[in-house]
């Protein structure tokens, strides 16, 4: 028996299933421009080439980008500041996450006035991250303290606070405010065409599925199968991956989806005639790991 469709067998797939193909190189992000304040687990900054081939091999210039789990979003800010897009508009469920984008987007001069008057310093950080009953503002302010302070970047309940940090500088390790204010302002600049929601990433495919030129990016920050980073990672970890690949089979314009590498999502592409493959990159540990990219599938195909 073939050994490719032993292994299906053994792992409940369906025969005919396709192994992707051997990955690509993986990409130095010290080449890529960061755009993001946030340091998110599983962020995408990797990808970014790969968002740009996709979108500038596009037959049409989309009039619209999706990204329905925004985490960090570097894709519709590449797709925006490249101009390869017209507009973006993102959603995220994580409250802090969310009024931190909305921050961004409508208050970023105020933004980077708290950042730059800010002194990291552990009890600072402390007392801040304590404080109960902020407005949205606040809220926004502590959800990037939390991520430029706590360990990784992880903003999921219970992570703790960096201790000895880069070069022995503790929670102020990851603390730029110029770099960070830069990143906003640059982000401001663009206000006009980005827009954030703060819902579930189905209801915003849903509202522009069958919206024509509408190109969609799916990030989902949740593990399909047996890896389960995303429990520890994120505070909404639990996704049904089976109605979103059902879903994402009904949007009119082109997409782009990004999973770890699961044999149980590749099936759920290849049962869908999804064109997948493989991208190496390497985590916050400097392990090499591969991602599948989903696309739709190639006209006549």
């Amino acid at each position: 028996m073939n050994d490719n469709i032993a292994s299906v067998k053994q792992l409940g797939l369906r025969e005919g299933f396709r192994p992707a193909v051997e990955p690509r190189p993986v990409v130095n992000v010290a080449k890529v421009r960061q755009l993001s304040p946030l340091r998110y687990p599983g962020g995408k900054t990797w990808l970014v080439p790969e968002i740009r081939q996709w979108l500038s091999g596009l037959p049409l210039k989309p009039d619209l980008f999706v990204e329905p789990f925004a985490g960090g979003g570097i894709a519709s800010l590449t797709a925006v500041t490249d101009n390869h897009v017209e507009c973006a508009v993102m959603s995220e469920l994580d409250a802090g996450v969310a009024a931190l984008w909305q921050c961004i987007i409508e208050d970023g001069p105020w933004l980077v006035d708290r950042i730059l008057s800010f002194e990291p310093s552990r009890g600072n950080v402390l007392s801040l991250l304590d404080a109960e009953g902020s407005g949205r503002r606040e809220l926004a302010f502590q959800t990037l303290v939390r991520n430029r302070t706590q360990r990784g970047g992880i903003l999921a309940d219970g992570a703790g606070l960096m201790n000895s940090g880069e070069n022995g500088k503790g929670v102020a390790s990851r603390w730029y405010p110029q770099t960070l204010a830069n990143r906003i302002e640059y982000i401001y600049a663009h206000r006009e065409r980005l827009t954030f929601l703060h819902e579930d990433g189905f209801n915003l495919i849903e509202r522009y599925r069958n919206c024509g030129n509408v190109a969609f990016f799916i990030d989902p920050p949740y593990t399909a199968s047996t890896k389960r980073a995303g429990l520890r990672l994120y505070n909404h970890n639990t996704i049904d991956h089976e109605r979103l690949f059902g879903i994402i089979a009904t949007v009119e314009g082109p997409f782009m989806m990004t999973y770890d590498q699961d044999n149980l999502v590749e099936e759920m592409a290849y049962e869908r005639g999804f064109t997948v493959s493989k991208v190496a990159m390497k985590n916050t540990h400097h392990r090499q790991m591969v991602e599948l990219l989903i696309t739709q599938p190639a006209p006549g195909a």
